[in-house]
């Protein structure tokens, strides 16, 4: 017996052994936090909601940045930290040459829908410009490189845009213009959701309906997903593979310039690094989803808005950490070292193939 015991604990991986301990601990802390918070009661449920409705609204923006990152991983399995960059120089160029302009004129606000599609079709012009420009310069010569070498370039080209926008629009913050009609609440019963919220929140789902429809209907999207599958075997198909990694650039650089607008309607400000931390953020919303899958990138994006907004004051207070609404960033990378932990293909993705992990 003493034998067979001995056996079975030189079997055990000790890797996996500290994993699942450590795994346990965060279960058990998860749910110690979330049982005080509920014993304390701190919040009303108006508090609740508030901070659900923000969340969803958060995450939205996160899931439409996310998509461009599982897309371009979907095709070319690389992770572009450029992308935060192609969702700052849209808006902020929009802001500084159309958004300013307009809203000193009665138009901006005669006219309102009118002129944010304008300021967004602007926007995504832009992001588009700058994602096909990287991806010609800095990424198409790379392409059959190590892994490594793109992924260093794509960390370059995100400081290059981030300091060349700081050079050409200047290091301040700039006020995006207020749209009267989106001043003020919608009120359903006891919740009060903000205009700019629930602009964000529709929009989002319609923009992301359309890309579904794109990537899953559409020749174009078909022919994405056979590059995604095998390159070799698409182009013998006759799909031109330079030209449809070149539209999955685009397409995801168009998704980042729409979530450039909601984010401005729905924060107010631009500026030169406010690509950054949203870009991480949705990176870490398409790991969570599963990163490749583009259904999963968006799921992605609504759980973390939502964990970020409500995670902190259900889990950490529920601890005894102090200032817990302040952690929401510590929070949400804190998540994205758990999902690779506890499910690495992430919640709708499938474990990698050898070729492509």
């Amino acid at each position: 017996m003493f034998q067979r015991l001995r056996k079975r604990w030189q079997n055990i991986d000790v890797l996996d052994l500290v994993l699942w301990v450590f795994r346990t601990v965060i279960i058990i802390a998860v749910v110690w936090g979330v049982v005080a918070t509920i014993i304390k009661n701190p919040y009303s449920p108006k508090a609740w909601m508030d901070l659900l409705v923000f969340g969803i609204a958060q995450g939205s923006l996160y899931a439409l940045i996310a998509l461009g990152y599982t897309l371009v991983y979907g095709v070319l399995f690389m992770i572009n930290f450029a992308h935060g960059e192609f969702f700052m120089s849209g808006i902020f160029t929009a802001t500084v040459f159309v958004a300013i302009p307009l809203s000193k004129t009665p138009f901006w606000n005669r006219y309102w829908v009118l002129s944010l599609l304008i300021v967004g079709a602007v926007a995504m012009a832009v992001s588009v410009a700058i994602a096909v420009l990287t991806e010609r310069v800095a990424y198409r010569p790379l392409r059959y490189a190590p892994r490594l070498v793109p992924l260093i370039t794509a960390i370059g080209a995100s400081f290059f845009w981030q300091y060349f926008f700081r050079g050409l629009y200047g290091s301040g913050v700039t006020a995006f213009p207020t749209v009267e009609a989106l001043q003020g609440t919608l009120d359903i019963g006891k919740v009060s959701i903000l205009w700019t919220q629930v602009a964000v929140i529709i929009s989002s789902i319609i923009l992301l309906v359309i890309l579904y429809f794109f990537v899953m209907h559409t020749k174009t999207g078909k022919a994405m997903r056979a590059v995604a599958e095998d390159k070799q075997i698409a182009a013998l198909m006759g799909i031109d593979v330079d030209r449809i990694i070149v539209i999955t650039f685009a397409v995801g650089a168009a998704m980042a310039g729409a979530a450039g607008l909601l984010y401005a309607l729905l924060y107010r400000q631009v500026f030169f690094l406010m690509g950054f931390i949203p870009g991480i953020k949705a990176f870490t919303a398409a790991v969570l989803g599963g990163i490749g899958n583009v259904t999963g990138a968006a799921l992605g994006g609504l759980f973390l808005g939502m964990f970020e907004s409500v995670g902190p004051n259900l889990i950490l207070e529920g601890l005894g950490i102090p200032a817990a609404n302040q952690l929401k960033d510590v929070f949400a990378f804190t998540m994205l070292v758990l999902v690779l932990i506890f499910r690495p293909q992430g919640i709708m993705g499938e474990r990698l193939a050898e070729k492509k992990a």
